[in-house]
């Protein structure tokens, strides 16, 4: 049964997803001060941190704090449910938006399956404010989260991007940073663009955008701070045109005609249409021979 749409522009149950400040405290919203005044239950990855916030803003919480982070989630799970099928229960996080590599997914998922509302505040994200900043090409990208911690899995995770096209944004340690970067500059190659986004929207914010061989040679000294890096997405490999023949006869059954199968295989390939077409022309008359 699929639960009936519900107006959550000012919940008073369910579960309400709610982003805070990275670190300047003016980018709050006033949906978020609203919720922080009026929600039954606060989830707070950090309570101390979350009373703090409130404070900050001049907001009185009437609700209770309760912890909610990695290693307790699962068990304050139907805690939370209980109490978001009667009252309003706020999910917040350190900085950012809840599930972004961060607590909330255990709650979230069980009150979608338990038809219980759920809505976003939305707000300040590390991933989208590092996207916009650097510079790059990241009009597709994916995010995954924090890079491995281990340099066996790191350097798996690494070769895995080195044919992928899209940017990839991620979080990284500022004690790790500098493995990382190193790793990427040898297994990327050193000119693959990237950007450095340390302590964004606080007062040392630094953005510091090159070739991954210049960034690993920089974070060799040491950074330090809140990290998230963007590297740009991988050229594919140059393919030899009697090796897309294929790609393109497919095509052409398809129904393409086929200079334009040509045109659009030679595109995606990085290959010249004129050497595709004559290697395409070349194998139609070897198979009607």
């Amino acid at each position: 049964m699929v639960p009936p749409v519900t107006d959550m522009s000012s919940p008073t149950t369910g579960v309400v997803l709610a982003a805070t400040p990275l670190g300047n405290i003016q980018d709050a919203s006033e949906r978020l001060r609203d919720a922080l005044t009026q929600a039954d239950v606060i989830a707070a990855e950090d309570t101390r941190r979350a009373k703090a916030l409130a404070a900050a803003l001049g907001v009185e919480a009437r609700g209770r704090f309760v912890s909610n982070f990695d290693h307790n989630e699962d068990a304050r799970r139907e805690e939370l449910l209980r109490e978001a099928r009667t009252g309003m229960v706020l999910v917040v996080t350190d900085a950012g938006m809840p599930i972004v590599s961060d607590p909330g997914l255990a709650l979230v998922a069980a009150a979608h399956d338990a038809q219980v509302p759920v809505t976003c505040i939305p707000g300040p994200s590390a991933v989208t404010t590092a996207l916009a900043l650097s510079g790059l090409n990241v009009g597709h990208f994916i995010f995954d989260g924090f890079a491995p911690r281990k340099a066996g899995p790191r350097e798996a995770w690494l070769e895995s991007l080195k044919l992928e096209r899209r940017a990839v944004c991620f979080f990284e340690s500022p004690h790790r940073i500098a493995a990382t970067l190193a790793d990427a500059a040898r297994i990327l190659g050193e000119g693959r663009r990237a950007a450095v986004c340390r302590e964004l929207t606080k007062t040392y914010e630094e953005v510091r955008r090159a070739g991954l061989g210049e960034l690993a040679e920089w974070a060799a000294d040491g950074v330090r701070g809140e990290i998230t890096v963007v590297i740009e997405g991988g050229e594919p490999e140059a393919a030899e045109p009697g090796d897309l023949v294929g790609e393109v006869a497919r095509r052409v059954d398809g129904g393409q005609r086929m200079k334009d199968a040509v045109k659009e295989v030679a595109r995606l390939h990085r290959v010249k249409s004129s050497s595709l077409y004559d290697a395409a022309l070349l194998a139609l008359s070897d198979s009607q021979e």
